[in-house]
């Protein structure tokens, strides 16, 4: 079923620590951030934004209907991309969503997820998607992770903010609103607490997978 939340999978850093782009690390036989697509295909989503920043070239290079996917949507399996090109990437991570959230309706829930955390299981992505209330967070053995899902109301607000600034950060800005505000929804899949920024990570991953 369709609904009016859309996707945002940001993969706008350098990826110094991981050594090569996170995103086109090879899994199987496709590329990472392919399979990341893969993975929220099998939920609800149709729609996706993907946030790219520093070395976008060498994502044009490798996927090559991504520089296509600039000007207008492209279909991919069975969801809708387009993808957003933060042209001050050395401002941060939040400089990428905050690109992208200019060019979606601000009517539209959004879904926040970096390249580098694992996409969770659909079942468990779906429960976070059909969750109402203005921020969810899941959260493993009470520790919160990704992906975020935000409330139009609430990020709309974001699109204001200089990205310079040192309060122009999701944590702070959730931080701001009242616990009833916030829903936390506990999930099984402990993907949404890894943080795949160097290579060691992303070799154990790749281990945790085949055993």
């Amino acid at each position: 079923m369709k609904n009016n939340t859309v996707f945002i999978l940001l993969a706008g850093g350098k990826s110094e620590r991981m050594g090569t782009d996170k995103g086109l690390l090879k899994y199987n036989d496709t590329f990472w951030i392919l399979e990341q697509l893969h993975r929220i295909s099998k939920s609800t989503i149709s729609t996706i934004y993907v946030g790219l920043g520093y070395n976008y070239k060498n994502y044009f290079e490798a996927i090559h209907w991504f520089k296509d996917a600039v000007f207008d949507f492209i279909k991919y399996h069975k969801l809708n991309i387009k993808i957003v090109i933060n042209q001050n990437p050395e401002l941060g991570s939040f400089s990428t969503l905050l690109s992208v959230l200019k060019k979606i309706d601000k009517t539209d829930s959004i879904i926040i997820n970096p390249i580098d955390t694992p996409l969770l299981n659909p079942i468990e992505l779906n429960k976070i998607i059909d969750t109402d209330n203005i921020v969810i967070i899941p959260s493993y053995e009470n520790k919160n992770g990704h992906p975020i899902k935000l409330k139009s109301d609430f990020w709309s607000k974001f699109i204001t903010l200089n990205p310079s600034d040192k309060n122009s950060r999701l944590d702070y800005q959730i931080k701001n609103l009242k616990s009833d505000k916030i829903s936390i929804v506990k999930v099984n899949d402990n993907s949404i607490l890894k943080n795949l920024n160097y290579e060691k990570d992303w070799l154990d991953f790749l281990d945790e997978k085949i055993k």
